[in-house]
Parts: C-alpha cells; structure tokens; sequence
C-alpha cells in the first residue's frame, strides 16, 4: 500500500490538463502505439469536438522508480540505484465551473492534486476555487506552471501569483509543457515523493467510496470506487448502504484504457465492480459498499449533495417518447450524477421532466448527449432558478417554473436565490465589467490586486440573472481575459413578476419567465419582436403579445401569407373586388378559429439567448 499513490489533476478550463494527462500516460508506457492520440482520457466525441472535458477520468498508471540506497562502507560511501514499482491512480477532471461537481468527487478519492497554472494566463477564477475545493479534503498540493514553451509565457508572473496564493516555495513549483512533454519526470518524481500513501487498513470490514457508475447495456451498470478499508475479492457478495441492496461482485478489476479485472483489491486502491445490476436507482454516486457478512458498521462521509443552479423543463417532440426520454434519463444520470429531474406536465407540451442543471454549459451538453447517445429529440423550456414563495396564509411554496405560481393577491412576498460571484480580470476591463454586473442588479462586495494588473472584483448577484448569457457576455467585453467562478449566499426579498407570452391569446406556458418588475417592459418587448422573426407565417394572422397578469404590456403581427384573390379584375366595379375580399377575409377568420400556431424548437432555444 506504500507504493500506491491517488491524484486528480485540477485547472481552469483551457489550461492544458488532458495534454499534461496524455504525457504522464505516455512516459508511463500506460498508452503506446495506435491508441496514442491527443486527449487519449477524453473518451466522448462531444469532448473532444469542443476540446473540454465533460466527465472526470479515472486510469491507472505503472510506474517504476529509481530510489537512491546509500550504504556506509568504509570511508567512502557507495550509493546505487534500484528500481522500485509505484501504482499511480490519475483522475483528469473537468475546468468549467458548470463540471465543479465532477471535481468535488474526483477530489473524494485522492490524497493528493497537481494545481495546473497557465503560464501565459496565470491564475484564474476556477483556479482557486477548485483549489480552496482541495485544500477543505487536506489534499497534498503540487503547484506546476504548464505551457512554458509559449512565446507569450510568464513563468516569472506566474510564480509570484502562486506564491501569493498558496504560501509556499518557490522550489517547490514544477515547470511543465504538456506539448513538448518537458518537466514530465519531474512531475512524477513530485507525486511520488510529496503525496501521501492513502491510509486505511486491509484487514478491517470494507468500506469502499462510488465516486463514479456508467451503464453498459450488456452488463448492466458498472460502478468505480476507492477503497478507503478493507479487501474485496471477485465473487464476494457485497452490500451496498444506502441503497441497502445486496450483490454478488462478478467481476472487480482496475481501470486501464480498458478495462482490466483482478481476483482482489486492497485498501488505497481504485477500481470497478460489476455485479449486473439492472436498475439505475440502485446505484447513488456516494454511496459505500461493504461485505454482506462482515459489513462495516459506518458509511463513508463528506460526500456532499448536488445543487443543482438552473431548472428546466425537458420535453419529447413525440409525446408517445415520454417513456423512452425517461430511460435515457435515467442511464444519462448514472454517469453524471449532477443531473436531477422530476416528472412533470404542460398544457403545451405534454408529459416531461423538470430538469436541474449546475449551468447553462451543462444543460447545453445533457441535450446533445441525449440527441447523440439515445437518439432522444427534445423541446427545453426557458431555463430558471428556484424561487420561495410565501403565501398571505404563512405558507411556503418552492417554484422551479413559473407556471406553478399562485395568484398575486395570494402571495406576500417572493425571494430569489443568490450567489457570491468571483470575477478576476486585467485592469483594463474593470469598467465595463462592472457594468455589466451592476446591470444584472449586481452589489459590489470587495475588489482586490492580486498582482500587477490583475484584480478580483466580488459580487452579490440574483443567480436569475447570470443563468442566461452572463459568462458569453463578461467573455466578449473582456477579450477572453475574465474569469469567473460563483457559489449559492442565501437568499433575498425581491419584486418578482410572472410574464407570459401569448399566441393569438393563447399562453404558451413554455415560454413564462419570472423577471425582475424592472426588466419586464424590455424583456417582454424584446421576446416579442425575437418571436416574430422565428415563427412562420401561417394563412391567419399572428398576434404575438406579452403579457403581466391581464395586462398586456407589449404586441407584435406576423401578418397572415395571403393570395391576390382580385388579381382576375383587371377594370370594371370596384363592388365585384370587394365582394371577393370579404369572402377571403370570411375564410381568414374561420381558419384563425380552428388553426394552431406551432412553435418551433429553434424559437425557444432563441429566446433564451435574447441579448
């Protein structure tokens, strides 16, 4: 157990993890040949198009190290050199702030983090906040300047942010590059020599943390752990706490490229188990599993539960799919557990789930891997957050969409959530990002240099306001330099208000949003017109209104695709053209009764990026 050593790789997204990642493997000899390819752990087709790690990864690495054995002969010392073999278990997490949960679990399971900094881009706000993540679990941390090869690098600058940051030495940061693969051995010289053994004893009743399940639809669902205590053996029949299932470990084994089985793991190892379980609810990241016979009488704790921060509904195009979608849901949860849903109906839309989501990013990826992984088309409502209603009777309602909210006159007040946002920028940009926050009802909390012309600026902001194109827009106003990172600060009293949109009178429950009272006027305008350019033209015409209560606040046309009925008069009585207008305008009101107006999925993808 003194040779095995568990590290997770934590950045900013964009700062060379999965290329450091390939390097370590590589110089390992852990991947060779044909299956060396750039972003070898990014194992998703969605991944490697955008270039981002969606899910953590975790693979087993060999590695054999020389040790310096020095012996006192004589007057001379002789010293020489044997090889000794280490397991290193890597994790590769994901750097977007939507993806900190799948860091938070990578964390769970490691005694130990390489902080990778950008040396033309320097710390940034995901940085230290997956590094505050990591110190809070006691993991040992090693600070490595990564892109050094870059003309732009600052390597000097860099050094002194981290300085200032973590405390520590000077020596004690690595310089690295992913690309040319330099500083390599150093890195694993570093996890070998500063990283801790994982404690915990072999001998005492199991206990292993699931840190991580995906499905396989010939062998069920395949769970990943870390023993924290305790042996585990194929064929065991294990027991799993929470859910308080039993099962026998068909296979257990260690996660190479492939998978790799072995007859038994030991405490401070990280693993697999199948059992052939079927049914995903029997499996809950967080969980523990111990031996039926000599079970441990704890579960593993610190493992924290999701938040989720946007809601939305999820929709199939084909209602009769209702049952598929919930299947897809259900496997595609299994292998991101930061995913929740309920059931839920609209009079638009039909049966669906109430979907919650760590961002916007991350409801952008869960559609695509619906579409790609279960072939599942869908319709998604206007994301928003969860609000607290509290009636005039002292009752407390809970929303996640706007169509469950009581009448006006029964509500007392209505709060929102809100987040402590961290933004950290060049100097030059302070201006208009503070702008944009005050315009997104920002309050200035603090605003600190951390070193030349970098500064963070902390601002309390309704999380309502940032879950539509907060993060685009701080990217574009500062040329790509702004980093983000925010966490929930209790909630607020607020003047909230329901807006409604409504086709030829009809609400379309699937585009209410609740806004600020100031916001409403413009926000309902802007939908209107946004609406107009979307929706095809029909033989009727189209009223497009947006609506507070029962007033309406703003209307826009689309006017009806109509045939030139007098085009066959040419000269004579102007009553016989007449006659012909009031028949089409006759059979233009009738088809206004009974046609519907069908909106399409582009508009309500649209209106949720209205600038």
């Amino acid at each position: 157990m003194k040779n095995i050593r568990n590290f997770c790789i934590i950045a900013h997204i964009d700062h060379g993890k999965s290329t450091l990642a390939d390097r370590l493997l590589e110089f390992t000899g852990t991947v060779t040949g044909k299956d060396l390819q750039a972003q070898v752990l990014d194992d998703m087709e969605l991944e490697r198009e955008r270039g981002i790690t969606i899910k953590s990864h975790a693979i087993q690495m060999d590695y054999k190290y020389k040790t310096q054995d020095t012996r006192h002969k004589t007057q001379d010392s002789l010293t020489s050199n044997s090889l000794e073999s280490y397991v290193l278990n890597l994790i590769d997490t994901p750097g977007h702030v939507d993806f900190s949960y799948e860091v938070s679990r990578s964390i769970a399971a490691c005694e130990g983090a390489l902080l990778i900094v950008d040396a033309a881009q320097g710390i940034q706000a995901q940085t230290i906040s997956n590094l505050y993540m990591a110190i809070e679990h006691d993991l040992e941390i090693i600070p490595i300047i990564n892109k050094i090869d870059l003309p732009a690098a600052m390597p000097e600058e860099v050094e002194d942010q981290i300085v200032e940051l973590l405390g520590c030495k000077r020596e004690d940061i690595l310089r690295a590059s992913g690309k040319t693969g330099e500083g390599v051995p150093e890195i694993l010289e570093a996890v070998i020599k500063r990283i801790p053994a994982p404690k915990g004893d072999p001998d005492t009743p199991l206990q292993c943390l699931i840190f991580d399940s995906v499905f396989n639809p010939f062998r069920g669902i395949i769970a990943y752990f870390k023993i924290i205590n305790g042996t585990i053996r194929s064929k065991d029949l294990v027991k799993f706490i929470a859910t308080g299932k039993e099962y026998e470990a068909d296979e257990i084994g260690i996660l190479r490229l492939d998978m790799s089985p072995q007859k038994e793991l030991s405490a401070g190892n990280v693993g697999y188990i199948i059992s052939g379980i079927k049914t995903s609810k029997e499996v809950k990241v967080g969980d523990t599993i111990t031996h039926v016979k000599n079970p441990s009488p704890t579960a593993i704790e610190g493992f924290e539960e999701v938040k989720p921060m946007v809601f939305a509904g999820v929709y199939p195009i084909e209602s009769e799919d209702f049952e598929d979608l919930r299947a897809s849901m259900e496997k595609l949860q299994l292998n991101d557990a930061s995913l929740t849903f309920q059931a839920e109906s609209s009079l638009a839309l039909g049966f669906g789930f109430r979907c919650g989501f760590l961002g916007m990013l991350h409801m952008e990826i869960i559609q695509e891997r619906l579409d790609r992984e279960f072939d599942m088309d869908v319709i998604t409502t206007v994301p928003n957050v969860q609000y607290k209603i509290y009636t005039k009777k002292g009752d407390l309602i809970e929303i996640h969409n706007p169509s469950g909210m009581p009448e006006v006159t029964l509500i007392e007040k209505i709060e929102e959530p809100y987040i402590r946002a961290s933004v950290i920028t060049q100097t030059d940009y302070i201006g208009a990002i503070m702008s944009l926050c005050l315009g997104k009802r920002g309050e200035l909390i603090k605003q600190e240099y951390i070193s030349g012309n970098r500064v963070e600026i902390i601002y309390d902001m309704p999380l309502g306001e940032i879950v539509f194109d907060f993060y685009d827009k701080l990217k574009s106003i500062s040329k790509g330099y702004a980093s983000f990172d925010y966490h929930p600060h209790g909630w607020r009293e607020s003047k909230l208000i329901k807006l409604d949109v409504l086709l030829n009178g009809e609400a379309v429950d699937a585009l209410s949003t609740l806004t600020h009272i100031d916001n409403a006027y413009t926000l309902g305008k802007r939908m209107c017109e946004k609406l107009k350019e979307l929706i095809p033209r029909q033989q009727f015409d189209i009223a497009i209104q947006a609506a507070i209560g029962a007033k309406i606040i703003s209307r826009e046309t689309i006017k009806a695709v109509r045939k030139d009925v007098t085009a066959k008069c040419y000269g004579g009585d102007i009553s016989r053209k007449r006659k012909l207008l009031e028949k089409q305008k006759k059979g233009k009101k009738r088809m206004k009764q009974i046609g519907s107006v069908e909106v399409p999925q582009k508009a309500f993808l649209e209106v949720l990026k209205l600038d």
